[in-house]
């Protein structure tokens, strides 16, 4: 961290309902919070400024209500550059002075407001921001238009004037500001809609600069943009493959139940175990630990600890998918075997496929449920209790780390 009163800070602006861009599987989702390569987008957005050296500070923004949803999609990311997220306003500039006025007494010298929609901002791109700040007191990242641009007439769809593109560029975010400057401008001119930050140094009569951006900083604002973003994500990243098995065993004592992936089935008996017993989620827990190197449940939640006597297990496999988030990777696929000869699993099987889907975030055609018995040989096939065997696949990219 720089000295009081030299920092670099980042409002990432994620209060909108981005309706355009509602894709027709997630049509509740706003698009910063829908899923990119296996990670909500504003997870992408905000990483990069987490990584980048520029950055002292982020500052999120969220819409009144998005609470919960906003730090599902941050499961993971802790970091000390991240603050707690504000709520924003009902415009984007309102959202904007919310978060300048959370960064107010920390230091800031220099802020840069990004959309969490543009989950393709680089170091490149924020270096180039915060370089031109030391000669301007507002600067925004574009690009040159390389279209040839029409003027048309409004409502008769003819064309009355060709612009000329070489005086045209195509604003960006970030957009960078000396933040004391940009403050003053947001209360002088609250009452006004405006369609950018550097749209207020503009009215105020003061100058504001451009430096280069990047093409592939897209905005994802309809639901096409999302094939896009995909296809860039597979051209900038490479990604490697792990695999990682868990076993888990419990015995029966008296009881009326058995917990499995979540889902409770009437029995004679129930599993014993410190937590809730669920032999089938510690197992699926431990083989996502497994693949991604974290070691096991007992690890992450020692069975000397009180504080998870009785626990369910969806805290267990919710923490091992938060890490492969942290990573930023992707649940691949799934593969659970249940062992035993009572209680019978197979009808419950769906209902336990779609419980784990929603624990993990994942689509259902990502996990396989099947249940096998012993042929009355051994442990279980005495009916002494129940076992099970998991293997996950993660698709992580190369030289990821927490």
């Amino acid at each position: 961290m720089e000295e009081a009163g030299s920092l670099t800070a980042a409002i990432i602006v994620a209060g909108g309902i981005g309706a355009r861009a509602r894709q027709a599987d997630m049509t509740d989702l706003p698009k910063q919070y829908q899923m990119l390569a296996g990670q909500p987008v504003i997870a992408h957005t905000l990483q990069a400024f987490l990584a980048s050296p520029d950055i002292d500070i982020a500052q999120p923004v969220i819409a009144a209500g998005a609470e919960e949803i906003y730090q599902q999609a941050v499961a993971g990311l802790e970091n000390e550059k991240l603050l707690p997220p504000v709520t924003g306003g009902a415009t984007r500039q309102q959202s904007v002075r919310h978060g300048l006025e959370a960064l107010h007494g920390r230091g800031v010298s220099r802020v840069l407001v990004h959309d969490a929609a543009r989950p393709f901002v680089t170091n490149q791109i924020t270096g180039n921001v915060i370089r031109a700040l030391t000669e301007h007191k507002a600067v925004i990242a574009a690009v040159p238009v390389t279209s040839t641009l029409k003027k048309v007439s409004h409502g008769t769809g003819i064309i009355t004037d060709t612009v000329d593109r070489d005086s045209v560029w195509q604003a960006q975010t970030p957009q960078g500001f000396d933040y004391e400057e940009l403050r003053h401008l947001h209360g002088k001119y609250h009452d006004l809609e405006l369609t950018d930050d550097a749209a207020l140094f503009e009215h105020d009569g003061q100058s504001v600069a451009i430096c280069q951006g990047d093409a592939r900083n897209i905005k994802i604002t309809l639901p096409e943009d999302f094939d896009l973003a995909e296809s860039f994500m597979r051209m900038t990243q490479t990604y490697e493959f792990r695999t990682g098995q868990g076993f888990d065993v419990h015995r029966f004592e008296t009881g009326d139940g058995v917990t499995l992936c979540g889902i409770t089935i009437p029995h004679d008996r129930k599993l014993k175990g410190h937590s809730d017993a669920d032999v089938a989620m510690h197992a699926l827990t431990d083989a996502i630990l497994g693949a991604i190197g974290e070691g096991d449940i007992g690890f992450h939640f020692p069975p000397s600890d009180p504080q998870w006597r009785g626990a369910s297990s969806k805290v267990f496999l919710e923490k091992a998918c938060d890490l492969v988030r942290a990573r930023r990777g992707q649940l691949t696929h799934c593969d659970l075997t249940i062992i035993c000869e009572q209680p019978k699993v197979n009808p419950h099987r769906d209902e336990m496929r779609a419980t784990l889907a929603e624990i993990m975030n994942c689509d259902l055609d990502r996990i396989s449920v099947k249940a096998t018995t012993t042929e009355k040989l051994g442990f279980t096939g005495r009916e002494e209790g129940i076992s099970a065997l998991a293997t996950a696949t993660v698709k992580l990219p190369e030289g990821a780390q927490a």
